[in-house]
């Protein structure tokens, strides 16, 4: 029996060093070269790619940096240029001019995939692209997208005849040269980063110092032409930047996805503000950040391409701007248009209580002995339903402007006051439309009532200074049309209904 509990620890031991072998075996598999199962970083991991402890990840995170940095910049002006895909077709048109260098390189017998041969073979076909583009571009009953179109297609079917002739060729083959079409930043040099750096830095320089002309360039050609800008040679510099741009990105995320740093970060920065300056700083702080965090989550996980992580990064950073933009987000917006309904409901319904009051003739009431005006009457003149009545009653009620009995509604005196403004801003709206617009009176309400909400005080005054004759500032003009009882403005459909 004393023997037992040793035999007991044998067997222990041959399962433990079992499980061992079996976990060992089972490592050693999933760590094969022909497994490509993700798995899940270990901290000290975490913390080389985070703290970019590790050489290659330094040189990488930089490079891409400056590469989202210089597109970001370049991408705001093709953007608001209404050419947000140029950089796609010429980026497509660098692939032939990548493969003829190749060939040429080879045949002379230089080193065919030199880098600096490789981008000048690829900025030869880029310009040549650019200019296919202009010229297509100035034929009469062509457009610009065709000439993009064509340029795009044409070169890029040009580059697969190149490659598969290369495919063919005993001198050489054209292993390696699809880093170009899908990126392979990994095997970024820091000689690569710095040229990345100094043409972004190039471009950065140029953008600044055109600043101003570009920005004409962009929101208005004809009238940058008629001040002597010379329109044609800003636009090529332009168009030059982006191929600069693009040519420096193929090694970084490929021809394919470039066009991505060039739009989508431009793109997320236009939700945020109406200024070209500010939406310029931060379509190249979104690039720059896309690039920096896309490569830092491929250093963390190697089996993931990085230049599909940078897009995938700056996709989500326009997601998120694209909902809480400040400026154009669909929240923002909503938000907007809400107040805006909120606001246009309780201007009718004041009016409305006003204008009844004005044509059953007890407007000289004043104050808290308002006659009422009943429910029914306000819910035919506005088509409401009894719910969204009963919802700005309240709303008029919380901010002091009437009250609400089993009678009906009572304008408070600061309710009448408003009501007053508004109808006076009203009918002066009216009758500018009736004198000016020769618009028909039986038709001028519905029209007046489409702006009237819009109507900022210095608009105000000017209708006065206009209609001077009809718009003392003390007096309220009478409608140029009749009134229904209770009238508000045109019947309305609207979500707040809902």
């Amino acid at each position: 029996m004393t023997r037992i509990p040793g035999v007991l620890a044998l067997v222990l031991l041959l399962f433990a060093f079992g499980d061992a072998a079996v976990v060992a075996a089972a490592e050693s598999t999933s760590r094969s070269l022909t497994d490509r199962t993700l798995e899940l970083p270990t901290w000290p991991e975490w913390r080389r790619a985070l703290f970019l402890e590790d050489y290659n990840t330094r040189i990488v995170v930089l490079g891409t940096t400056m590469l989202g940095l210089a597109a970001g910049i370049v991408g705001s002006f093709t953007l608001l240029r209404k050419r947000a895909l140029m950089g796609d077709a010429l980026s497509h048109a660098t692939l032939p001019g990548i493969g003829l260098a190749f060939m040429v390189a080879t045949a002379l017998g230089a080193d065919g995939k030199s880098l600096p041969l490789l981008l000048a073979g690829a900025a030869a076909s880029g310009l040549l692209g650019m200019a296919g583009i202009l010229f297509i571009r100035s034929l009469p009953r062509l457009r610009e997208d065709t000439a993009l179109g064509i340029v795009l297609s044409v070169f890029f079917g040009a580059g697969i005849a190149v490659l598969g002739v290369i495919q063919q060729m005993t001198t050489g083959h054209a292993a390696g040269l699809e880093a170009f079409i899908y990126g392979k930043t990994a095997s970024m040099t820091a000689t690569d980063a710095r040229l990345i750096g100094g043409v972004g830095l190039f471009c950065a320089v140029v953008c600044g110092l055109l600043f101003k002309e570009l920005k004409l360039l962009c929101f208005d050609e004809a009238f940058a032409g008629s001040r002597g800008f010379p329109v044609l040679a800003m636009d090529f510099v332009l168009m030059t930047l982006v191929v600069v741009v693009t040519i420096i990105g193929l090694q970084a995320v490929g021809l394919v996805l470039m066009i991505a740093l060039l739009v989508v970060p431009a793109a997320a920065a236009r939700f945020w503000t109406e200024r070209m300056g500010m939406m310029t700083l931060l379509s190249a702080g979104g690039g720059a950040v896309s690039c920096m965090f896309g490569a830092t989550m491929s250093a963390i996980f190697p089996r993931l391409p990085s230049g599909a992580m940078i897009v995938m990064v700056s996709t989500v950073m326009f997601l998120l701007s694209m909902l809480g933009g400040p400026q154009r987000g669909v929240i923002a917006r909503y938000v907007r248009r809400w107040k805006l309904r909120r606001k246009i409901d309780r201007q009718h319904l004041l009016r409305g209580l006003y204008e009844a009051l004005e044509t059953s003739g007890e407007l000289a009431a004043n104050g808290e002995g308002s006659p009422a005006i009943p429910v029914a009457t306000l819910l035919a003149a506005r088509s409401w339903s009894p719910r969204r009545l009963r919802r700005q009653i309240r709303r008029l009620e919380g901010r002091g402007l009437c009250r609400s009995d089993e009678t009906g509604v009572r304008l408070l005196p600061a309710g009448r006051m408003e009501a007053a403004r508004l109808v006076r801003q009203h009918r002066l709206w009216e009758i500018f439309l009736i004198t000016h617009a020769d618009i028909a009176p039986g038709k001028v309400d519905r029209d007046a009532d489409a702006i009237e909400h819009v109507l900022g005080p210095e608009i105000v005054e000017k209708l006065e200074q206009t209609l001077h004759d009809e718009a003392e500032s003390t007096t309220i003009p009478r409608s140029p049309h009749p009134i229904a009882a209770g009238a508000g403005g045109p019947p309305q459909e609207g979500p707040g209904d809902a």
